[in-house]
């Protein structure tokens, strides 16, 4: 009996299921991944996890050179074992840190945060790699890398978008003004890293307390702004003497040694006469001097 001339029957289907198969598998994205510096020198630097082994360290032999004191001459590694990708510490004197924990070696998953010396990298993995990438640098225009708080230009952005709101509806508008009290003196005695520790550790603390429709940001350095829609001047004061004893309650440990720490606030309610975002970030930073001025870790408004 004729099985089939090769153009039909069981063989001819199960061979143009598998070139079907191998087709799709062809045309669809292969998931890829890449870290992007997020944080540091080279800001927005993209480095394709190609291959099965990739070195990080000062030495300039390594894959990736971040070419910083703190930083070891062989400081981590990236290990490929399909699907997945592997981070581990190669016994630097600083440590890797992934989502700000120290690691031995670790998964990484999209998303991750590896902080190496003073530089923050995002681990990103998916299918449509470009777009992920792109999508990652508008962030890094409007996020702080260390802190992931919003930066300068998003909170200019945020206010001049609120002062038009506040003046059109005629609400209070109101903001504070925040740094953290002697933290040159942090960074001397404890060094660089645990200064990073602190900032971050802090905006996560207060981040907390911040609604979704207010914002936190950092205006630069160890000084953060939070702007409050709605919100009239005794109200903010209130919620900064919250944010003062949110601060100095919470346990600041880097490396096995406590850090104290506390911050002063100056506040501010946007007057109908001085609608200018720098105007009005001017007078919340006169009061935060006045804070300073008169010993510290105190609000005035």
């Amino acid at each position: 009996m004729n099985q089939g001339d090769g153009h039909n029957g069981p063989l001819y289907e199960e061979k143009t299921r598998k070139a079907h198969v191998a087709e799709l598998q062809q045309a669809a994205p292969s998931k890829k991944s890449f870290l992007i510096q997020i944080y540091g020198p080279s800001l927005g630097r993209n480095f394709p996890v190609d291959r099965d082994l990739i070195t990080i360290g000062r030495d300039p032999a390594n894959t990736i050179q971040v070419d910083q004191e703190n930083v070891s001459r062989q400081h981590a590694k990236l290990e490929r074992i399909s699907p997945s990708v592997f981070i581990e510490d190669l016994g630097s004197t600083n440590g890797t840190y992934l989502n700000d924990l120290a690691i031995k070696r670790e998964r990484l998953r999209h998303g991750d945060l590896i902080k190496i010396g003073g530089v923050v990298f995002k681990f990103v993995s998916g299918g449509n790699i470009e777009g992920l990438y792109h999508e990652e640098i508008y962030r890094m225009t409007i996020t702080d890398g260390l802190t992931q708080v919003a930066n300068k230009r998003y909170l200019y952005e945020f206010l001049e978008r609120e002062i038009a709101r506040t003046i059109r509806f005629g609400r209070p508008l109101s903001l504070i003004m925040l740094d953290i009290d002697h933290f040159k003196q942090i960074n001397d005695t404890f060094g660089h890293l645990a200064g990073d520790y602190v900032l971050k550790e802090m905006c996560k603390e207060l981040l907390k307390q911040v609604r979704r429709e207010e914002l936190l940001a950092r205006y630069g350095g160890e000084e953060f702004v939070v702007v409050l829609p709605e919100t009239a001047l005794s109200t903010a004061a209130t919620m900064a003497e919250k944010l003062r004893r949110v601060v100095a309650n919470h346990h600041f440990s880097f490396a096995g040694k406590d850090i104290s720490i506390t911050i002063s606030l100056g506040c501010a309610e946007l007057s109908p006469m001085a609608t200018d975002p720098n105007v009005f970030l001017h007078e919340a930073d006169a009061r935060l001097y006045e804070a300073k001025r008169a010993g510290r870790n105190r609000v005035v408004a």
